[in-house]
């Protein structure tokens, strides 16, 4: 590992402090804004939440894990879910328990180790259901870039769509350093510029907006009615299956990064109570799920700046914009096919590191137990099956998949044993994928 140029606790200077949190707010940025965007949530209540939840993260693991939260992306079908069977509100909700599930699990570690986590979520169940999340949203993204505001086939809004999703494949191929590391930001920005050209941006509503401006806050017991109910809980508990898998991949190439093993020190069980706890600190404003972002372990693989100051002011300035109106205004201004392009990508990425969990993994697809749990998953979830029991009680598409595979893991003989060096092989791996 190269030496740091500014290692976990060194303060940088006021103007280094600035540039360096200004890069990690833009890796975070486009996607980020994409989920609110997606399921009918506010950008604003998304960066600022995203602030909160990094600050919250920060201080539980006892300023020592230098890492950004970001918008969800496993969370996106089943919050669309819950609002279509509850409202904003039930959506809220789901998100809360999800976060309270983390809350529990962090307890669990702290009491009995991490190792039972992967044994219960090995990578035959997690690979595929990774990939339900990605194909699981293909038709929402290939409509976003197809059709115009009315729902109708347009051209001119697909042209959009496919400048936008070669601009940021260019980006993320062709580019080096930084802008590497912000493809998503870059392609939002060049497809904005040429729906401008083509005519479908409305500026009307930026121009309206006010430099400081109160987000649209969604507040338990005042704006909505809070009642837990299965359904809702059966929507989105489940995914935390999905993203607690995902933390610890992200705290393993975290560690190899930074060099320090985070799983020890501060603990596993404090980073995933960190990002529960921003998790929940978003459900209680009308924020999206939080996650530890990829993105934002890049930019500290290249930049070799650790600082967990720089990753503060990073928070501060994504909540300080969330209340800034005319930034707000601007987001909201960008056109449904801009946004449709940049997710064709992001979404079969998604589907695509799943299969590649698989690979890595090395799982053998001529084993007939594996097939069997993987075709399952895909099927069940790709294909949204529902499980009715009553009206209250139902269990949807991805989190159906997601309890079908880890059932069906534990019962079906032949279940391997968990290579007790795992961790340092993973950690091998991704830290190769960073690099």
């Amino acid at each position: 590992m190269s030496k740091p140029v500014l290692d976990i606790k060194d303060k940088p200077s006021p103007m280094q402090w600035l540039t360096l949190s200004l890069q990690h707010l833009f890796a975070m940025f486009g996607a980020t804004i994409l989920v609110p965007y997606l399921v009918g949530l506010s950008p604003a209540i998304a960066l600022i939440s995203s602030g909160l939840g990094t600050i919250a993260f920060l201080i539980i693991t006892k300023w020592q894990v230098p890492a950004y939260l970001g918008s969800s992306f496993a969370f996106i079908t089943p919050i669309i879910a819950a609002k279509m069977a509850g409202g904003p509100g039930a959506a809220m909700i789901g998100s809360f328990l999800a976060g309270l599930v983390y809350g529990i699990v962090a307890l669990i570690i702290k009491r009995v180790g991490y190792r039972w986590i992967m044994r219960l979520l090995p990578p035959i169940v997690v690979g595929p259901v990774i990939v339900v999340i990605g194909l699981g949203l293909a038709s929402t993204a290939v409509n976003m870039a197809m059709n115009n505001p009315d729902g109708k086939y347009s051209l001119t809004h697909f042209s959009v769509a496919l400048v936008t999703l070669a601009a940021t494949i260019v980006c993320s191929i062709y580019l080096r350093g930084m802008l590497s590391l912000i493809p998503v930001l870059v392609g939002i920005v060049v497809g904005y510029i040429y729906a401008l050209a083509v005519g479908v941006v409305d500026f009307s509503q930026v121009a309206k907006a006010k430099w400081f401006e109160m987000p649209d806050f969604l507040i338990p017991f005042v704006d909505y009615k809070v009642s837990v109910t299965w359904e809702i809980a059966l929507l989105m508990v489940p995914v935390a299956i999905v993203t607690l898998s995902e933390h610890i991949g992200h705290q393993l190439v975290l560690s190899k990064v930074v060099g320090r093993d985070y799983l020890k020190e501060p603990g596993l069980h404090r980073s995933i109570l960190g990002d529960g706890t921003a998790t929940m600190i978003s459900a209680l404003i009308g924020g999206p799920p939080k996650t530890t972002y990829g993105e934002n372990i890049g930019v500290l693989a290249i930049t070799r700046v650790y600082s967990v100051y720089v990753l503060l002011g990073a928070a501060i300035i994504a909540t300080i914009f969330g209340f800034i109106g005319k930034v707000t205004a601007l987001i909201g201004s960008i056109p449904t096919p801009v946004m449709g392009g940049v997710s064709i990508l992001l979404f079969g990425i998604i589907a695509s590191s799943g299969l590649r969990m698989l690979v890595d993994s090395k799982i053998d697809f001529g084993d007939k137990r594996n097939l069997v749990v993987s075709s399952v998953i895909l099927v069940i979830g790709i294909g949204g099956a529902v499980l009715k029991i009553s009206e209250q009680f139902e269990v949807h598409g991805m989190a159906l998949a997601a309890i079908a595979g880890i059932l069906l893991n534990l019962i079906l003989p032949g279940r391997p044993e968990v290579n007790e060096n795992m961790f340092e092989g993973e950690n091998k791996d991704n830290d190769n994928q960073v690099a």
